[in-house]
């Protein structure tokens, strides 16, 4: 089971406008139980309500203020249906309060195949982690599974034994010590969150934190939550965080959360981007991800640039994940470019095409509904990634550096006004077809051809290449229906020019044993076909 899809009836009906988690978390039996509050409004007539709970948790009592209300579950489903004992009106604010617990579902291969993370520091003391992007967060609280809404707060209390250290999402609200081994940690999350954000890390974390001083002027605390046998690695890769953050907002504006914090919490996984608080597991040396040699941490710039496309801008259907991950998976290429040069930048860009899958019937960016595992099964998967990353790669050649960054930039906060605000009105939903409309805003330019032939259907453009003694065929081979007015470098004996196609064919004459070389740079997705030359 996954997150989201069609979004049901009894799910649109209402709009979550803030939970509060309340949680005991025990290490020593791995379970959890509370209660989890649910504040809401309604948006049409209803008088049920769907929530989401893994079965594997029991639901002891669901109430709204004070009274019991009837619910119904089955042993297979997430489903859980709260029912009221009237039609609850359009406008009407409304709060459900859920008893449950039991044993959350334990992650097979985190972050990935998702649930809790159980684990242990190499002193043997309790290391727990949540990793439920790809599943949903229903995996282990209950709340409305859908990527379309998401509360405008949240209030997370995390109760554990007292030689731990809970670091969570938002900022601290400080710990009540229950004097009996148990202490609860208090975080609020001040802007909206999607659910499977909420988090929680533990262990007997020591921390190193500074201020950093955002170029909107806000200043706010980098915090980096790490097991103390690490904290010699840790310091060295410490410097590196601000280091990135400071490359994210020059490309993409301020960071969103610095009304919360920023933190990283060493994890008992590789990592995930949770908000304000990204996960962290790699081995505390640069190029963790890809192996090359680009100069910095890959993993951990990976998950911060979550915070702009995943955290700020974020798919309201999970179709358009590659908004996501694709542009996440490009600012690593960005990254390395500013780091170690255009050279590192192509290499990674090298990298990231070789992982692309050509032979898939699957496009990056459907137009039907999907689930969180319906948009990332099968070659999807990855083509949601790199795919999405190399599509970012070709449109910068096609609309240039200028009009592309200013993209990026307005794509995150579409008015520079908006770059001041962190009071969560700046957080908002986008899809395709947004990232569409702007790019042509700014160029001038149709590229509703462009966004077709690489996100909309899943085959590649072929670019087939002919000699013919000094004759020189180049043609586009596309599925039918489709355009590609694709404009194409072509460097001559040395020299480049750029050539557009005519009915999809370029043609020219060259002198014998003069070298030609099409797309020399390789900055457009494509397959290449060589024909037999002819003299």
């Amino acid at each position: 089971m996954g997150s989201g899809g069609v979004i049901t009836p009894e799910q649109a009906a209402f709009n979550v406008n803030y939970y509060d988690l309340d949680l005991k978390v025990d290490p020593a039996d791995s379970t959890v139980s509370g209660t989890v509050e649910v504040a809401f409004s309604i948006v049409h007539p209803t008088n049920v309500i769907e929530l989401a709970l893994d079965p594997k948790l029991s639901v002891d009592e669901i109430s709204s203020s004070g009274t019991s209300l009837r619910f119904t579950r089955t042993d297979s489903t997430k489903q859980v249906y709260v029912y009221f004992p009237e039609t609850l009106q359009p406008g009407v604010e409304e709060s459900v309060r859920i008893i449950y617990g039991g044993k959350p579902r334990v992650a097979s291969n985190p972050p990935w195949n998702g649930g809790m993370v159980w684990s242990e520091t190499p002193s043997g003391e309790p290391w727990v982690g949540v990793a439920v992007q790809m599943n949903g967060a229903w995996l282990w609280w209950p709340n409305k599974d859908h990527p379309s809404d998401r509360p405008d707060s949240v209030a997370i209390n995390i109760t554990m034994p007292d030689n731990l250290v809970v670091a969570s999402n938002g900022r601290s609200r400080g710990e009540t010590d229950r004097g009996d081994g148990w202490k609860t940690w208090h975080w609020f999350v001040s802007t909206p969150i999607s659910n499977y954000n909420v988090t929680l890390n533990a262990a007997p974390y020591k921390t190193i934190s500074e201020p950093y001083t955002s170029i909107a002027g806000d200043e706010f605390d980098i915090t980096f939550w790490v097991l103390p046998e690490y904290m010699e690695q840790a310091e060295r890769l410490f410097p590196q965080f601000a280091q990135q953050m400071r490359f994210m907002e020059e490309i993409a504006g301020p960071y969103p959360f610095r009304r919360d914090k920023y933190g990283v919490a060493h994890s008992p996984y590789l990592g995930m981007e949770h908000q304000s608080i990204i996960a962290y597991g790699a081995n505390f040396e640069n190029d963790n991800l890809f192996g090359l040699n680009a100069g910095f941490d890959d993993l951990h710039q990976h998950e911060l640039a979550h915070e702009w496309w995943g955290n700020l801008v974020k798919v309201w259907d999970w179709r358009d994940f590659w908004i996501h991950e694709g542009f996440g998976t490009y600012m690593q290429a960005l990254y390395a470019e500013y780091v170690s040069g255009p050279e590192a930048y192509f290499e990674m860009m090298e990298l990231f095409r070789s992982r692309i899958h050509g032979n898939t019937d699957r496009e990056v960016a459907p137009r039907e509904h999907m689930s969180s595992l319906e948009i990332t099964q099968g070659t999807r998967g990855g083509n949601v990634y790199y795919k999405g990353a190399w599509f970012l790669h070709t449109l910068r050649y096609v609309i240039g550096d200028e009009n592309f960054f200013k993209a990026l930039r307005r794509f995150a906060y579409p008015k520079p006004e908006m770059e001041t605000v962190t009071n969560g009105s700046h957080l908002r939903f986008a899809t395709t077809d947004d990232f569409l409309y702007l790019t042509e805003e700014i160029t001038g330019m149709d590229l509703k051809w462009l966004f077709e032939i690489y996100l909309r259907q899943p085959v590649l453009p072929v670019l087939h290449a002919s000699r013919r003694g000094e004759f020189v065929r180049l043609g586009w081979d596309i599925p039918e229906g489709y355009s590609f007015p694709m404009p194409l470098q072509v460097r001559i004996d040395g020299e480049t020019m750029t050539l557009v196609p005519q009915g999809g064919v370029i043609s020219f004459e060259v002198s014998d044993f003069v070298e030609v070389e099409a797309d020399p740079s390789n900055w457009i997705l494509k397959n290449f076909q060589l024909e037999g030359a002819e003299e």
